[in-house]
């Protein structure tokens, strides 16, 4: 079973054979550091979005609820569905849903097990960088050689009013037109105010990561190497797969890792890129960075 961890999954009822699942799209206030908190908009209360898991040949009805101020759409990162299906309304037989409207989107998940997304599509520019993302994974019947499975978004925001190099309680605004930004984050929270990963010694590991922002972060495992298994929720095979301990995970694009935890610690899993490990550019670690922790 995949784990995102701080954020919830995407509950889902079964109707005639269907998964069903309701996701709004809402303004959210999300709490990056203890007191400090962004007002975003995201889904069911969450920025990212809650996590949508599913499986190779499930019918899936997705009610989209928009509550945010103007139109918006969503659009299924890497999944072959019908183009009518697929959220982009500027070109494509799909609606724009209105503020308090929804629409239904039903479709047959095709795709092979894999790592996806979902964000909107439609004024993009601003809705993405408002926090309109999620992850959507096709998850495996038979995941035996994993014993752990996790999922991280990367994303990064622009907390308007708080001073460089400051960190003050409130609740601020974003700004989406920039691309100066001065918070990064792992499932939405920033380093420390964020879950570790737990392992135990010998158990094969396996870390999802997804961006749908603007930079490309180069994640880097500190005291392991692991294995580079697929790209954009596609396998790669056993022959081609890479042996890394550092990813550049570029805007759009997911990767699979995996590697045996045989080194115990407690250990840095984080973006390379030096503004993205910090909080407002305070000194302290920060920003996009996460541990790998051992369990005794």
């Amino acid at each position: 079973m995949v784990i995102t961890p701080d954020i919830p999954d995407l509950p889902f009822t079964v109707e005639e054979g269907m998964k069903c699942f309701v996701l709004v799209a809402e303004p959210v206030t999300r709490e990056l550091l203890p007191g400090i908190k962004m007002k975003g908009w995201g889904y069911n209360g969450s920025i990212p979005g809650p996590t949508i898991r599913v499986k190779q040949g499930d019918w899936v009805k997705i009610r989209v609820i928009n509550h945010l101020p103007e139109a918006t759409s969503v659009h299924w990162h890497g999944l072959d569905i019908p183009n009518s299906m697929d959220g982009v309304p500027e070109v494509e037989p799909t609606p724009k849903i209105r503020p308090g409207e929804y629409f239904d989107y039903c479709f047959q998940i095709m795709n092979a097990p894999g790592t996806h997304m979902y964000h909107t599509h439609h004024n993009t520019v601003t809705q993405e960088l408002m926090g309109l993302g999620g992850g959507f994974i096709i998850e495996s019947g038979c995941n035996d050689y994993i014993h752990r499975d996790y999922f991280i978004m990367l994303q990064e925001f622009h907390l308007q009013g708080l001073p460089k190099g400051e960190l003050r309680k409130g609740d601020y605004d974003l700004d989406p037109l920039t691309d100066s930004f001065n918070f990064f984050t792992m499932n939405g929270r920033c380093f420390p105010y964020s879950n570790s990963l737990p392992v135990k010694y010998g158990e094969n590991i396996r870390i999802r990561l997804g961006n749908i922002g603007m930079n490309a972060h180069p994640i880097h495992l500190h005291g392991h190497q692991f294995l580079l298994t697929a790209a954009d929720g596609n396998e790669i095979s056993s022959s081609a797969r890479l042996l890394r301990n550092t990813i550049e995970v570029s805007s759009g694009t997911t990767y699979d890792l995996l590697f045996c935890a045989n080194n115990p610690g407690t250990w840095p899993f984080h973006c390379h890129m030096p503004h993205h490990i910090s909080n407002n550019f305070t000194k302290p670690i920060g920003g996009m960075f996460k541990t790998i922790v051992y369990e005794k």
